[in-house]
């Protein structure tokens, strides 16, 4: 089946199945897991959600759906780009939702929604967070509200979340206080997203050192689960996180893999990366833990 072909009732209940099966936790228990980010509506719908897809089959554990947004603050100039040219070719927040019910119906790995707040907002919060679970979503990555921010009433996010079964994560950066990152993993449900470096998203030769020292902060706040994102790029990166994370978020190569190479290139990619799973896991098959 490919993208094109829009799936109907049948689909819609295929997704729904599938949705029990894919969890983020799961996917995230014993070896580490390879998360893959790329924009929906890029370069058009259908393909991004074809290489979506491909990402899946190319040993990617979860997928980051990034909503397209006219203030990217956080991203670097490879997904900005790729997200105005989603809002130039007319992306819908809706689009979002036929994304993710499409490639829950081909693929069974956890589907999340990176998105800032205001298109939530815009769109109705209820609206959205059923929208997302009804097209089988697993939960969103919310870059730009923080856990008391999301849990005033004007938000609401984490009654919601609650009422809708949806994962919630928040981001946690090297600069947090120790009682920032405590709030952060009480208020995270799938996993916490740890800022490996400070500054926008975009590949680095290198991941920042201080991701490690995070990694370990937020296991000491009780974080059961923990992955790095922002500025891996290779599968020794991903190896290397691998090593005291439970999971690796690889974005803007792939999104300049799509842009360059289409969907054979980020499957090549995607690959490439997912190299790096077995040689960042212990001798037990788990990821190392930060000691």
């Amino acid at each position: 089946m490919n993208a094109s072909s829009a799936p109907g009732a049948a689909s819609a209940a295929s997704a729904a199945s599938v949705s029990s099966a894919a969890s983020v936790s799961s996917v995230l228990q014993g070896s580490g897991a390879l998360i893959g980010y790329l924009p929906v509506g890029f370069p058009d719908l259908d393909t991004s959600v074809d290489a979506a897809v491909a990402l899946v089959e190319n040993g990617v554990d979860a997928l980051e759906l990034g909503l397209p947004y006219s203030d990217p603050v956080m991203d670097g100039l490879a997904i900005q780009k790729a997200t105005q040219q989603a809002l130039a070719n007319g992306f819908r927040v809706r689009d979002v939702f036929t994304a993710v019910e499409r490639i829950r119906s081909r693929v069974d790995a956890p589907v999340l929604v990176m998105t800032y707040w205001n298109p939530v907002v815009q769109y109705g919060l209820d609206r959205f967070a059923e929208s997302l679970r009804d097209a089988g979503g697993a939960g969103l990555i919310t870059p730009d509200i923080t856990p008391d921010s999301a849990a005033d009433p004007s938000a609401d996010w984490m009654a919601t979340s609650e009422r809708t079964g949806l994962d919630r994560v928040f981001l946690a950066a090297p600069s947090s206080t120790d009682e920032r990152l405590a709030a952060t993993v009480a208020a995270s449900r799938g996993f916490v997203y740890a800022v490996s470096t400070m500054g926008i998203t975009g590949a680095r030769a290198d991941v920042d050192a201080a991701a490690r020292t995070l990694v370990a902060r937020l296991r000491a706040a009780g974080a059961e689960r923990t992955c790095v994102g922002i500025g891996i790029s290779t599968g020794d990166q991903v190896a290397e996180v691998l090593g005291y994370a439970d999971g690796a978020i690889v974005g803007s190569a792939l999104v300049t893999a799509l842009a360059e190479r289409g969907v054979a290139g980020v499957a090549a990619t995607a690959s490439a990366l997912a190299e790096g799973k077995s040689a960042g896991t212990s001798a037990d098959g788990s990821p190392g833990k930060s000691k």
